[in-house]
């Protein structure tokens, strides 16, 4: 059983990993560290961990007159003070993952409101709580994440709590932060997320490069050697976030991978003065609009990939749909460091961090987010486009309405490759809002313990792999199109061929080359979106066929309800109406395929779902070539 999870894990960080080749970074991290530049250059005191003497400055001055920190800090107290009447951290398996993200919470929260209050009680539950965590048998180096998660938690409270804690805890904790922590990432059974180009890599290195940095006098040549291993190799996920700031994997993904970097910027600058080049990579600090510009009316995200919808009814509008951005997990955390660090203020919603109501959503690094949020001084509020173009592994294209536009128009569009980690055969795809519905949705993510403990191989992305029978994974499951009933290929590439952003009186509209997702389907396969109107999108295909095309479906999915007309189609949902129309074939009509229940008991099942489908026979093609046309337009 061993030699197999063995064998599995290894097939899993292979085939993670294996798109971007060690030597290929742009994102290059300048890397000075030796044992003797260590020893000549780490701050010679803690707290080194994020409370540099500018921060602990700042911090001292707001919590005397910035109303915001207060009322952030006295959140933080109450939340300590719920954790000091609860059952001490135990070490807890959900399938073959730890709980961690309770220890991170815990031991950031009571250690800040600690490090500002002094107050006994504190100190004491952050004692019982590393001792607690530190006899664990493990922190579950088979799934390094957890490793990670618990080392920087443990790394943050002992460096904050300084020489208050008992002696002997603190040798306890960097004894456990070596062995359990350091050691293990040096283990090849463990160590193949070290040259991941996704969020293993800044998760696990930042949890790592915090332990080396407290475990640093007792051991400087681990510390130096994993520091050092840490700026050889972050780069190759740093990379995804060029040239524009598109974080491949999604929206919530980019609140776990980036909250992990952020806190590694501020870890390294507070110990070394430096963050060694993590800032200037390529599109690095232009990612913090990323998330608001994936955030719609309806205060639903464009949820591709592993994302969830954080679907909040009743919100209308940008401003209300950060209701929606800054109660996902991590995200209002990372976006008040990037608001102190570019004087942004776009990025800062001060209700987060006012919210002190009982179903406020803790999240793992408060205790860092208030350093962050008194750290702040706005300089410039700079707003986001209303259409965007984001480019490299996974290319975005937004077309979305002015805040107060009481149309709510928003279209997101993707092309990429479903070989991308945690990708989908979505290249293609759309969700579009009007009025604050989305009428054409993606199914997002689906809960991997129960994939994974039912035996299904959902990590494998071989073209014939069991992955894409679920519908949240096929193009069977997105609003795109499909040839010959088939499965898009695994390793096509959909990038954005041309774009307009509407400027002098044109139409906004952007084309996706999926010529490679269709390989040996189709010659040629060219999608156009184009934003004829406030209240109106045009989906145009332009295709190329070969002697094997059979069929071509247009797909869009949905949770309206649908009523078949000539030539067209209706939607309704929330009182309002959507027409749809095939300008380019009217005499072939669309049909619905309900997928609720769907198709595999393993698939997520989403009430009212349905797939509107266009089935155009190839043989209808003149010379070989196909467009289709289609119109959604909103009831005025």
């Amino acid at each position: 059983m061993i030699k197999f999870v063995k064998i599995y894990l290894f097939v899993i960080g292979f085939l993670l990993s294996m798109s971007v080749p060690a030597q290929e970074t742009e994102c290059k991290l300048e890397n000075p560290v030796t044992v003797e530049w260590l020893k000549g250059h780490l701050k010679k005191k803690s707290p080194r961990l994020v409370l540099s003497k500018s921060a602990k400055k700042s911090l001292k001055k707001k919590l005397k007159t910035d109303p915001v920190v207060q009322a952030f800090y006295q959140t933080l107290k109450s939340d300590a003070d719920q954790i000091l009447e609860g059952p001490l951290l135990q070490r807890e398996m959900v399938g073959r993952r730890m709980s961690a993200g309770q220890t991170r919470t815990r031991l950031t929260t009571l250690g800040m409101v600690y490090y500002i209050s002094k107050e006994k009680k504190y100190l004491e539950r952050i004692n019982k709580e590393v001792l607690a965590v530190c006899s664990f048998s493990d922190w579950n180096p088979s799934h390094f994440l957890d490793v990670a998660g618990t080392a920087i938690s443990v790394a943050l409270a002992i460096d904050w709590a300084g020489n208050d804690l008992p002696r002997a805890t603190v040798e306890t904790a960097k004894q456990a932060l070596i062995e359990k922590g350091l050691l293990p990432s040096f283990n090849d059974d463990y160590d193949w997320w070290v040259e991941s180009p996704h969020n293993w890599n800044q998760v696990c290195q930042a949890g790592m490069i915090a332990s080396a940095i407290v475990v640093a006098d007792k051991n400087p040549d681990l510390a130096a050697k994993t520091i050092s291993r840490a700026l050889d190799n972050m780069g190759l996920a740093l990379d995804a976030y060029g040239p524009d700031g598109v974080y491949p994997e999604g929206a919530s993904y980019w609140g776990f991978g980036t909250l992990h970097t952020v806190i590694t910027v501020s870890m390294l600058q507070s110990a070394f003065g430096t963050d060694f080049g993590i800032c200037a990579c390529p599109g690095f600090l232009q990612s913090a609009g990323f998330v608001p510009l994936l955030t719609a009316p309806s205060a639903e995200f464009y949820n591709f990939y592993d994302c969830g919808s954080n679907l909040k009814k009743g919100n209308r509008g940008f401003g209300d749909a950060t209701v929606a951005m800054f109660n996902s997990s991590s995200i209002p955390v990372n976006l008040i460091w990037f608001a102190q660090h570019t004087g942004n203020a776009f990025y800062y919603d001060e209700s987060y961090f006012t919210d002190n109501s009982e179903n406020r959503r803790k999240q793992y690094f408060d205790g860092v987010a208030l350093v962050w949020l008194s750290c702040f001084a706005p300089a410039k509020n700079q707003q986001l486009p209303t259409v965007w173009k984001g480019g490299g592994q996974n290319p975005l294209v937004i077309f979305r309405s002015e805040k107060d536009d009481p149309n709510m128009y928003y279209l997101g569009a993707k092309g990429g490759k479903a070989s991308n980690n945690h990708g989908n055969m979505d290249a293609g795809s759309f969700v579009f809002e009007l009025d604050g519905i989305r009428w054409s949705i993606d199914l997002g993510n689906q809960d991997y313990n129960t994939l994974e403990q039912a035996g299904f191989d959902l990590w494998n992305k071989a073209q014939e792999s069991q992955r894409w029978t679920l519908l949240t994974k096929a193009n069977s499951g997105h609003s795109t199109l499909t040839v010959n009933n088939q499965r898009h290929k695994v390793d096509g590439f959909a990038p954005v061929k041309s774009f307009n952003d509407g400027s002098n009186n044109t139409q906004p509209e952007a084309t996706f080359d999926l010529s490679s997702v269709f390989e040996g389907l189709l010659q040629k396969a060219e999608r156009t979106f184009i934003k004829d109107s406030p209240r109106s999108l045009i989906v145009r295909d332009d295709l190329v066929l070969n002697e094997n095309s059979k069929i071509i479906t247009w797909q869009m999915m949905t949770t309206a309800d649908v009523e078949i007309t000539d030539g067209g189609a209706i939607l309704r949902q929330d009182g309002k109406e959507l027409k749809i129309e095939n300008l380019s074939q009217p005499d072939i009509d669309f049909s619905v395929i309900s997928l609720c229940p769907a198709p595999l008991k393993l698939d997520r099942q989403i009430e009212n779902l349905k797939r509107l489908e266009l089935r155009i026979p190839a043989w209808t093609a003149k010379q070989n070539k196909v467009q289709i046309k289609v119109k959604l337009t909103g009831k005025i």
